[in-house]
């Protein structure tokens, strides 16, 4: 089994853009993209992005346990890690960077222990998560609502995760990242 790192947040965080940094910066890592059940948004594309699966796929695969790890995030939206993507990566001697939501990285950490450094990433307020949510111009204003409501219970999970970093300024973020990704490598 090779190493894992997870990172987890509310959405509107910024996450993602920590991990997109880290991925630039270091080679040995490789990002495993989920799959899910829900359709693209924006300029998302199968296969980069996500792994886009009809439900009726989603439900298959799981069926047929080629998931690690899986949940329906909202009312018939499902995401989850594929084995083959894990074994993917992993015959690269890559480690894995998986940027996954809050119980999903939970689920991941438990699943993969010591193997796995899971780091959340943590915007400085909800008002704050609100704006960037708005600012990305991808959700209507209730599935917005739905996010922030999320969020406030996903902040409570914090303390489950290895390691915190608030997102308030993105390089500090970004550096703070890459000392805990540095130690986690290096061990």
């Amino acid at each position: 089994m090779g190493k894992v790192i997870i990172f987890s947040a509310p959405s509107g965080s910024g996450k993602t853009t920590i991990v997109r940094e880290l991925l630039a910066r270091y080679p040995q890592l490789e990002f495993s993209i989920s799959a899910t059940s829900r359709a693209p948004r924006g300029a998302e594309r199968d296969g980069v992005d996500y792994y886009f699966l009809s439900q009726e796929e989603f439900a298959q695969a799981a069926a047929e346990g080629r998931f690690v790890e899986w949940e329906e995030v909202y009312k018939g939206t499902c995401y989850g890690t594929l084995r083959s993507e894990v074994e993917r990566i992993w015959a690269k001697g890559h480690v894995i960077v998986f940027d996954v939501d809050v119980l999903g990285g939970i689920n991941l950490k438990r699943i993969f222990g010591d193997d796995a450094c899971s780091v959340f990433i943590m915007a400085p307020s909800v008002e704050e998560l609100r704006r960037r949510l708005v600012s990305r111009g991808t959700d209507a204003p209730e599935a917005i609502e739905r996010r922030v409501a999320k969020a406030e219970f996903e902040l409570t999970k914090a303390p489950e995760f290895d390691h915190v970093v608030v997102n308030d300024r993105l390089d500090d973020a970004v550096a703070r990242a890459c000392e805990i990704l540095g130690q986690f490598i290096a061990r």
